[in-house]
């Protein structure tokens, strides 16, 4: 009976390094991060089992530094494939098939106040308008509107500006978001005109949050919250303000690099490593039922 061949780390950790110096959006963090994975790899920290255990040690690695949720190198149990970006793109379609376009649930609640739930992520744009745009304009006849986005882990900040869209009633700036590549800014603004019907900027809104939410989730309920449009309710949220890209860098191994970083117009910050807080905090799984109260409280004055 023959042994099985260990994983062999120094590949995946070279490469890692390389991805890092090239791309993270913060240069010295990255310089210290490539330094302490050769350290870690010379000193055999990284002699795993297998890819799930090596992708274990060496997230935990690249997030000591500086806390950034977004820096992984995420297991895949299906072989991923090649090209940058394709193993997360292959994920996300599976979910997106299976959650009816990201909009799993618009329900209509005592009082004539409207839930929209989006879940599991703000998916790409070019998928993801049309079953957004049903969801929000069926929810747009409601005097208050409550959208979950408590098991939503992120996704696309043009997906984010598309929803904010139907939201507010003008043209307005909700995010800045700066790119190492180029060191460039580009500013994210709600949209003059939406498919559909919207839900307009006057009406009682209330967005839900758990510590599950995350990154560009986490834009949604920042940038509304702090254009005074929402009511924040629930727990705070994880923490990602980086947007991030993927690279493969083994047939079960993909590395995530955050290559920007938010700047929000009104704040001038960004939840990076705090959360969004909770304009009403509660446990998650109470929110809901809060955020109704609050909206039916909010209507019948």
């Amino acid at each position: 009976m023959t042994t099985p061949t260990k994983l062999s780390p120094a590949p995946v950790i070279d490469e890692t390094a390389r991805l890092l110096a090239e791309h993270y959006v913060f240069p010295e963090i990255a310089e210290q991060l490539a330094d302490l994975l050769q350290r870690r790899l010379a000193e055999r920290a990284y002699d795993a089992d297998d890819a799930e255990e090596l992708a274990r040690l060496v997230t935990a690695d690249l997030q000591s530094v500086n806390g950034d949720r977004h820096l992984r190198l995420k297991h895949h149990a299906e072989p991923v494939p090649p090209k940058q970006g394709a193993a997360t793109l292959e994920a996300m379609r599976r979910d997106f098939d299976t959650s009816l376009g990201g909009a799993p649930r618009v329900q209509l609640l005592d009082g004539g106040v409207a839930v929209v739930e989006l879940a599991p992520m703000l998916f790409p744009l070019e998928w993801a308008a049309e079953p957004l745009s049903a969801a929000l304009t069926l929810a747009s006849r409601a005097q208050a509107l409550i959208v979950d986005l408590r098991s939503n882990r992120g996704g696309d900040p043009d997906t984010v500006a598309f929803v904010c869209s139907y939201l507010l009633d003008e043209r307005t700036h909700l995010n800045t978001m700066y790119w190492r590549s180029g060191e460039r800014s580009e500013q994210s603004w709600s949209l003059p005109h939406v498919p559909g019907a919207r839900f307009a900027g006057s009406k009682p809104l209330y967005v839900l949050s758990s510590d599950t939410t995350f990154s560009a989730a986490e834009e949604l309920a920042y940038d509304l919250q702090q254009l005074g449009r929402a009511v924040v309710v629930g727990e705070p949220t994880r923490g990602g303000a980086h947007p991030c890209q993927g690279w493969t860098v083994h047939p079960h191994l993909e590395v995530t690099v955050p290559v920007g970083r938010a700047v929000n117009p009104v704040s001038g910050t960004n939840w990076e490593g705090t959360g969004v807080q909770p304009d009403i905090p509660c446990a998650a799984v109470d929110s809901l039922d809060r955020a109704h109260a609050l909206a039916l409280a909010r209507l019948a004055d």
